[in-house]
């Protein structure tokens, strides 16, 4: 039977709780165990494919096309771990679950509660993980913080499920804050009655780890440890990384977290191997050359939303080239306004632009392709940088200055980009592409060098596709098209003929890069950076 270990927080949001679960599960492969992991959101939306990215940062696509929490990118991150669209429990599908099972009259005719319904059905998916994939240990991140009235649900589930499966099949890690105030001092008030808080729901913690920019002392550990009711050895630090958040593995491992874990939960202490994490932060720690790449998009988007993409770029310059990787975050908006974009590339060595959606900052994504393309600086387009590069010729070497994406524009004599079933011929309807699907390599292309073989499997979430009636148009001026979808035959990446290295894909490599493997794609991209 599986253990369970469930991750809760408290005092606020942001503390770090999700990079915190996968390093816990990173620590736990490491010792040898299988693992499974989970997310349970409070918001009632089914999924995260239709939120904000002001709200909820990037959207992380599994390989069977769920678009979940951004979370989960560092559960594949950070372990081995098979995500999929199980591993993702929101309120809303749980709500919806129940509710079609009242409508066929699966509860016999009892009134539908939230207790014991509800948390029912959330105890059942998370307990048919752990029986699906015979996992050693299931880590469950609750989402939200203490005390919100929509985790509520969530935090009963773990109650119950503390309760019925005993506390040696069922812990629980209480991430929390201890703020540093003026002078230096810290404090474990906030601690103390998040604990409460928690424990006024009937959890107590197990384990508690305290988010602080310093270790704490032994006074102080005792201290909360006695306000909290918890052991001495069960209060842990998450301290603020030097460099990267790959450092926390390697901290935790060092507090010895792993092995109270593994004592609670009565496993055998096998000896954890962190070797590959070590020679991951020595690569890190003691680089031999240096770059700098520039990522374009919307500026309120550059930090969380381009996350996976911005890892990816780490993960093949830090493991295949020990290199010291900056990237430039440069707003698409302001673009638009600069008559000359040259200053803000002066001091880049390759180009980036990820996947965006919306017509803000348009304009200035398609002068930095032109840049790129005129100045021969490596580039590298994902999603809608491919497209781009397909509306970027139309304009600059075909002339057709209305050619555009019936994303942006209705009504264009030259929609170079649209939905299939705009396309002449096209007997594609435009539902979007998610998750995992083949791709055809045309041999002899940049790509095809870059992966060897002529069929990939890559993850998409796309609704837009190149007009294949333009191709032509774009080989005769250099734009060609190196893959294509193997179940439509819809462009998958664009090529620059002339130029040193530039490159567009349909697809999201960025969904399948990990620390120690880099995607190909990224390694190529970012070795032609350093040859430049």
């Amino acid at each position: 039977m599986s253990k369970y270990i469930l991750v809760t927080s408290g005092v606020c949001s942001s503390l770090g709780k999700g990079v915190a679960t996968s390093s816990i599960g990173s620590l736990l492969e490491c010792s040898g165990l299988k693992i499974a992991m989970m997310k349970c959101d409070p918001y009632i939306n089914i999924d995260a494919g239709t939120i904000s990215p002001y709200q909820q940062g990037e959207v992380y696509v599994t390989e069977d096309g769920a678009e979940t929490d951004s979370d989960l990118g560092n559960y594949a991150r950070f372990t081995s771990v098979s995500i999929s669209g199980e591993n993702c429990i929101t309120i809303g599908k749980v709500y919806d679950a129940v509710i079609k099972n009242e409508r066929a009259g699966r509860y016999n005719g009892r009134t539908v509660q939230v207790i014991p319904h509800i948390t029912d059905e959330i105890k059942r998916r998370i307990l048919s993980t752990g029986a699906k994939t015979g996992a050693d240990v299931v880590l469950v991140e609750i989402g939200g913080t203490v005390g919100d009235i929509e985790s509520i649900p969530f935090l009963e589930a773990a109650r119950q499920l503390c309760r019925e499966l005993g506390r040696e099949n069922c812990i629980t890690v209480h991430l929390t804050l201890v703020p540093t105030i003026i002078g230096g001092e810290l404090k474990t008030k906030p601690t103390q009655h998040s604990v409460k808080q928690l424990q006024e729901t009937g959890i107590q913690p197990d384990i508690l780890l305290c988010r602080c920019e310093q270790t704490i002392d032994e006074d102080m550990r005792k201290k909360i440890a006695l306000f909290c009711n918890v052991s001495p050895t069960a209060v842990f630090t998450s301290t603020d990384v030097e460099k990267t958040v790959y450092e926390l593995p390697l901290l935790f491992h060092k507090q010895g977290i792993d092995k109270k874990i593994l004592e609670k939960l009565g496993l055998d202490s096998k000896k954890t191997v962190i070797k590959p994490w070590k020679d991951f932060l020595e690569r890190v720690q003691n680089p031999t050359c240096k770059l700098t790449v520039g990522m374009v998009g919307k500026q309120d988007y550059l930090d969380s939303c381009y996350k996976s993409v911005q890892e990816s770029l780490a993960h093949a310059a830090i493991t295949s080239f020990a290199a010291d990787l900056s990237i430039k975050k440069i707003d698409a908006e302001t673009l638009e306004a600069c008559e000359d974009v040259s200053p803000y590339f002066k001091d880049v060595d390759a180009i980036v632009i990820p996947g965006n959606y919306g017509q803000r900052g348009f304009l200035g994504l398609l002068a930095t392709v032109r840049y790129a393309r005129e100045h021969k600086i490596p580039y590298l387009g994902i999603d809608l940088g491919m497209q781009l590069m397909a509306v970027e010729t139309a304009r600059s070497m075909l002339g057709w200055e209305d050619a555009d994406s019936t994303e942006f524009v209705q009504h264009s004599e030259h929609p170079v980009i649209s939905l299939p079933e705009e396309q002449s011929g096209s007997v594609t309807s435009g539902v979007m592409k998610l998750g995992a699907l083949s791709v055809k390599v045309l041999p002899g292309t940049r790509l095809y060098d870059i992966y060897q073989k002529e069929l990939v499997v890559e993850r998409h979430r796309s609704k837009y596709a190149f007009d294949s009636r333009y191709s032509e148009d774009m080989a005769s001026n250099g734009l060609v098209i190196s893959a294509s979808a193997a179940e439509d035959g819809q462009a998958d990446a664009f090529e620059w003929q002339n130029h040193p290295w530039g490159v567009g894909v349909q697809f999201h490599p960025e969904f399948t890069s990990r620390p120690t493997k880099p995607h190909p794609l990224f390694t190529a991209f970012i070795a032609a950076a350093l040859k430049k």
